[in-house]
This record gives C-alpha cells, structure tokens and sequence, in this order.
C-alpha cells in the first residue's frame, strides 16, 4: 500500500501536473448527481480497510452487498412491472392485458388522487382529479372490471397506494376469492408506507399513531392469511423525487424502515414473523455509479441493522429485497426523446445495483400519462438491457471497483448518519413531527435548483444545447367525462347493494377501530357488501381523524 501511494503520489506530481498544465479540468472539483466528492483516480488505497468477508461476502450471504440471491440474474431475470392506470378501471385492464401481451411480468397500479386519499369520485374534492393521475377505484364492482380476465393466482401485482393500503388490498383478496384464488396464492405488494407521504408526498388520511397501527394491522393479517404478500413497499422512490441526495435517499427510507419494524414488534410481532415480507422501493437517477453504490449500501445496512439492531435470525429478514422505478424528476418536457437515453441510464443502474424489479418511465411522461406507443418503448429498454446488454450474465459485475466500493462505503456512512441522528430525536415518526427530514430534503433539493440555474449542474434540452420547442401531438389525455361516469357508477352500486347490509359492515369496522382488534377482517367484509372506499375510509376518519402537516420554520 505504501508503493501505491508513493506511485500515485509521483503520477499526480508528473504525468497529471504537466497535461493540467496544457489542458485544466474542466472544474475545480467533481461530484456525483448528488454532491458527493469524486476525485480523480481511485485505488486501492481508498478500499485498504475493505473486508471482502465482511463487507462483500457472496451473493446470498449475509450481508447481501452483492445481491440477496445466490445466481441473481443468471437464475431469473428482475419483474418487469410496468407502472399503469388511468381514467376508468376497463380503461386500465385493456392496458394491463396490453403490457403482458408486450412481455411485462408484473403490474403495477396507479391509482388517481381522489382514491389515493381516500375518497370516492363523487365526493366534492375529487372534480377534475377523477382518473387524471390514475385509475378511480370507488368500489368492489371497480376492481373486478381492473382485474378482468386477469388471473390473480398467476401474475403478481404491485399497488402504489398507501393511507387506504387496508382498503385495495381488502378489494384484491376479495376479487381473487371470486375469481376461486384462496389468499395464501396470492402474490404482490402493497406500497402502504405512510412515513414518507407525510415527509414527501401528501397523500396521508389519518395521523401517525392510528395509521402505524393499520400497518401493523396489515403485517399481522398477512403474516397468517396471505404469506406471500409484501406487505409493506418502504420508499424512498419519493423522498428522491422530493430532491434529496442518493445518501439522504438511503438513510430516510431506512430509518422509516426501521420505525415499522419497532412498531410491529411493540405490537407483539416476532421480528421473523413480518420481516421477510418487508420490500423497498428506490429511485434510479441519471449518475450511473453513484445509483449502484447507492443500492449496495443500502442492502449492507440493512442487514447489519436486522441482524444487530433486532436480533433477526430468519436470513430472509435481513435481505433487503427493492423496487426500482427510473427517476421521474429527472424526465425533460424539454426535447422529450432524449428521455428515453434517460431511462436507458437509469435502467442499467438498477439492474447492475441488483433490483429485483424495476418500472421504467415513458419519455412523454413530464408532459402527460405515457401513451401506448411510449410505453412500449420503455419496456423495450428494459428487455435489451436484459437480453442484450451482458450486463446479466455475472453477478454484480461492479464489484472490487475502486471507485464503486469507495462509494458504496461513502454513501453507507452518510446515511448511518442520518439514522443515528433521527435516533437521537426519537425515532422518525418524531423526525416527522417535527419538520427535521423535510427540511433537510428541501435544503437539498434547494441546492440543486441553484446549481441547475446557473449553469454549474447540466441538464440536457433544458438549460444548455436547446432547440426551438417541439409540439407534442400524440400525448394521452382522459376523458372528462369519466368523472361524470364514475358518479353514475356509485349511485347504480348503491341502489342496487344491500344498504342495510353495508350499514352493519361498517358499523362492525367502527367498533373494531374503537378497540385494539385487528381492523383487516372487518374492511374484507364490508368490501365484500360493496362498502364503497369512502365510505370505508369515512368511517376510520371520524374515529381516528386526520392529521395535520407540521408547520416547518
């Protein structure tokens, strides 16, 4: 080591000095996409405290550095789960049957607004959001037309929804139960991490307490009814998308993490009983290496934090299993094609970072929902990357790089970091509470603005190599009227349901959310009488109420 240095030394003093001295860098220091100090070469005196055995090891061994499965790639390929919903739910199951057809593995739903937060179309808030940013969901009778000709037994299904997560989730087991699918086949996840809408988000309905307990709600039912479910997508998707840093990213998302895990455990909860269905959902960003290291991390620190921090000994609880969708900030409604290089990027990033599924976004997605043609393309990119690319024939096949596993361990302490400090001010529900991890993204995402605007960070198409604007003319658009349709939908279902049936159900759900029992069998219930969300929902508004975002000074 003591050669190297020397050498590297004599190298900077020489060789480096002499071409600086015809051609200067292009700038005085160099950072990743999030602010991190790259240097000009790397070497082995960077990793010298590297411990393979310990800090590397094999893929599917503790600490899972290098990936949670023994043959990654080479075994099986990641889900390829496209992202989709908008305007009515036959709408959303044509494109579904759509994206199978193309070659997608998994779904993935999106849902709009006003069923995000809980409250049916025909509810005052929800003119003009019904379906725009996703499909409406109001009832049962709306996911038996999603899931259509869709055997749940056979596909995996992933649903981005959180504060109402008990309530879709009811609805899917109850579509499968028609469809003669029992709960214990069913496979997929709910997003359901509430943390990270209060810090990032804002699609929240009720606060902190009440709403820890439906998830743990969640873990305990499912732990029992339907094993292979994930019950929970901890995600730090959004908190980058807020614009934090990639170290900011892991740290958040894994203290939220573990606030889940102690609240399941103060309920009662083994730690192996929940714990291998935890997942993650992470951001791919546009800095190619930084992203890998990033995932690396991340999955080291889990396991470190499952295995010494909670005493798991299940080795499925200390593997740290992760979505990826491509970054949607990073999206340009400049020069939209060049999207697509974007997503090229990020792809390869998730999948050398070693995810287990992954969603790429469409390049006319800064400018509307991605119309067919679009999103055909960002699932071919994800196909050439797995069949064309090599990049899946060995497993992590950045590892004992300098430069990645220098940043790797960079990235690791950084968030320790952050852990360490929510700790200290009582766990992140606090760190919530009190405005900490929302001002330090917006601190975050305030220095990157500035960089972008003056020139010192590039963006393509937007502030540098322009062109005159271009006139995109086949962006999808929905319907108006589809707000109007679903309100007809809902008086329909309520004419024709049994009202005094649906009045039990959801007075049985009030008195169970007045006591400590488990609220998810009585949600499955008054699904299955055609309680409609909102109604659901309403229920729990009045008994647990809603909260109300800290005041950040």
């Amino acid at each position: 080591m003591k050669q190297i240095k020397a050498s590297t030394k004599e190298w900077e003093e020489t060789t480096v000095d002499k071409a600086i001295s015809r051609f200067p860098e292009r700038k005085e220091e160099f950072t990743t996409g999030s602010g991190l100090k790259v240097d000009r070469i790397y070497t082995p005196e960077n990793i010298e405290e590297l411990d393979y055995e310990e800090d590397l090891g094999y893929p599917g061994h503790f600490p899972y550095t290098r990936g949670v499965q023994p043959t990654m790639y080479r075994g099986r390929l990641w889900t390829m789960r496209m992202y989709a919903g908008f305007a009515t739910a036959a709408e959303s199951n044509k494109r579904y049957k759509y994206l199978v057809e193309q070659g997608s593995t998994g779904l993935s739903v999106a849902f709009d607004l006003p069923t995000q937060i809980g409250y049916d179309s025909n509810h005052p808030l929800a003119e003009g959001e019904v379906g725009k940013v996703g499909v409406a969901i109001d009832s049962l009778k709306d996911m038996e037309l999603l899931f259509e000709g869709i055997p749940l037994d056979k596909v995996s299904t992933s649903m981005t929804i959180n504060a109402p997560a008990a309530v879709l989730l009811a609805m899917y087991i109850a579509v499968a139960e028609k469809q003669g699918v029992s709960q214990d086949k069913l496979r997929g996840t709910i997003q359901n991490d509430i943390l990270k809408e209060y810090i990032a988000r804002g699609t929240y309905i009720f606060p902190t307490e009440p709403s820890m307990r439906l998830i743990t709600n969640i873990f305990e039912y499912c732990s029992k009814s339907v094993p292979k479910w994930n019950t929970i997508s901890i995600s730090g998707y959004h908190i980058r998308e807020a614009g934090s840093t990639a170290a900011q990213e892991v740290g958040f998302t894994i203290a939220d993490g573990i606030a889940y895990v102690e609240a399941a455990i103060k309920a009662g909860l083994d730690v192996d009983s929940f714990a291998p269905r935890l997942s993650f959902f992470f951001n791919a960003h546009n800095d190619l290496l930084e992203e890998v290291s990033k995932y690396r991390a991340a999955r080291r620190l889990w396991a470190r934090i499952m295995k010494d921090r909670f005493g798991a000994k299940n080795p499925k609880s200390m593997m740290l299993k992760f979505h990826t969708q491509t970054g949607g900030s990073t999206l340009t409604a400049q020069q939209p094609e060049n999207n697509v290089v974007r997503v090229a990027i990020q792809t390869l990033a998730a999948v050398l970072g070693g995810t287990q599924s992954l969603h790429t976004n469409s390049k006319d997605e800064a400018l509307a929902l991605p119309s067919e043609k679009s999103v055909r393309t960002a699932l071919r990119t994800q196909q050439i990357v797995a069949h064309e690319s090599g990049v899946t024939n060995t497993i992590d096949p950045l590892a004992g790089s300098y430069y990645v596993e220098a940043k790797t361990d960079e990235i690791e302490e950084k968030a320790m970091e952050y852990i360490k400090k929510i700790d200290e001010i009582g766990g992140a529900p606090k760190a919530i509470d009190m405005g900490y991890i929302q001002k330090e993204i917006m601190d975050a995402a305030y220095r990157y603005q500035k960089e972008m605007e003056s020139g010192e960070t590039i963006v393509v198409g937007m502030n540098k190599f322009q062109s005159e604007k271009e006139v995109q003319s086949d962006l999808l658009k929905v319907d108006p009227a589809v707000g109007e349709m679903q309100k007809q939908k809902i008086e329909k279902l309520k004419e024709e349901r049994d009202n005094r049936g649906v009045s039990n159900k959801l007075n049985a759900l009030r008195t169970a959310c007045e006591s400590d029992e488990n609220v998810i069998p009585y949600i499955i219930d008054a699904v299955k009488e055609y309680a409609t969300l909102g109604e659901i929902c309403g229920v729990m508004r009045e008994v647990f109420g809603e909260y109300e975002q800290a005041v950040m000074l």
